[in-house]
């Protein structure tokens, strides 16, 4: 199985308004309610995909529950979410239908306590002994130390189990330090993570200071990977229009289900550029339109990168 982490879960609430006016009051016309955060919707997308997934983290309160009871009618997933006490933060995706901008917003998450950390971390290192790969995907909640992806990096190097980080600022900085297999950041990640607005020049520096293997989205340009066997760049077909909430994510899924099954760059590649175009055309974060997908694998086009 792959296992995901989410340690800052939420309740993902898109809304749809006509348009999108400040300081005005609005009709909503469409509320989607989804399991989020970065890892459970990587977990969501592999599920769809027909790989059997493990999606642990933190979960705590009524938004927890809710989380966990619409998690539950996901074939293919098991939920091994440990139970905090605060509340699971919400996050709201305001889509602009006349626009089709997204306007975001995202609460903090719980505080979660020293006890409540140490049987998380028991937790994973059980999940490690029957994981192929792991995902360790988002920001952190209050409590959990800051260097919480470096140790677990460490302890999935450990067990031998290839991983996957997706965070950002001194989270991302941290990991980094503890060599995971794969990092997937985005062009703002990188730029604050080397001070370097080329992504070339930003990919070379980041696999220098240890990343093994660098794949970065670069939003409608598509992606650009740096890895141990060579260098691609992989775009869409054309730019796609929509809620682009959890289009990374489903980039992450592409890219580890190409990893457990083998399959060369250029696929793996593909796939993630294709699922998040797909998942720009879908209504929630953690889906993504199947025929899209379908007819856009089809398009990507990638090729070598110099370098």
């Amino acid at each position: 199985m792959i296992l995901t982490v989410t340690l800052n879960t939420a309740l993902d609430l898109t809304y749809r308004v006509p348009a999108l006016r400040p300081y005005a009051s609005h009709r909503v016309t469409e509320v989607i309610e989804r399991p989020g955060g970065k890892g459970l919707n990587v977990a969501r997308v592999l599920a769809a995909l027909g790989h059997p997934v493990t999606a642990t983290g933190l979960a705590g309160g009524a938004t927890g529950r809710t989380v966990r009871q619409l998690l539950a009618g996901t074939s293919g997933l098991t939920d091994a979410l440990v139970e905090v006490s605060g509340p699971t933060r919400r996050t709201v995706a305001v889509v602009d239908a006349a626009g089709g901008d997204t306007t975001q917003l995202n609460e903090p998450g719980p505080h979660i306590g020293p006890a409540e950390w140490e049987e998380f971390t028991a937790r994973y290192e059980e999940l490690l002994r029957t994981a192929r790969a792991v995902a360790l995907c988002g920001s952190l909640p209050p409590g959990v130390p800051v260097g919480a992806y470096a140790r677990l990096v460490r302890t999935a190097r450990a067990a031998g189990v290839p991983v996957l980080l997706d965070t950002s600022g001194e989270p991302l900085r941290r990991g980094l330090a503890a060599r995971p297999d794969l990092l997937k950041p985005n062009a703002d990640e990188l730029a604050e993570l080397t001070g370097s607005h080329d992504p070339d020049q930003a990919v070379r520096e980041v696999r220098r200071r240890g990343g093994r293997t660098v794949v970065a989205s670069l939003g409608a340009d598509g992606l650009l990977a740096a890895t141990p066997e060579g260098r691609w760049r992989a775009a869409p077909p054309t730019r796609v229009h929509g809620n682009p909430t959890g289009a990374g994510d489903s980039a992450v899924a592409g890219l580890l289900s190409g990893l457990v099954e083998d399959a060369p760059w250029p696929e793996r590649l593909t796939r993630a550029v294709a699922l998040s175009a797909a998942t720009v055309l879908a209504p929630g974060a953690g889906e993504y339109d199947a025929a899209a997908y379908a007819d856009l694998r089809r398009q990507v086009k990638v090729t070598e990168a110099d370098g």
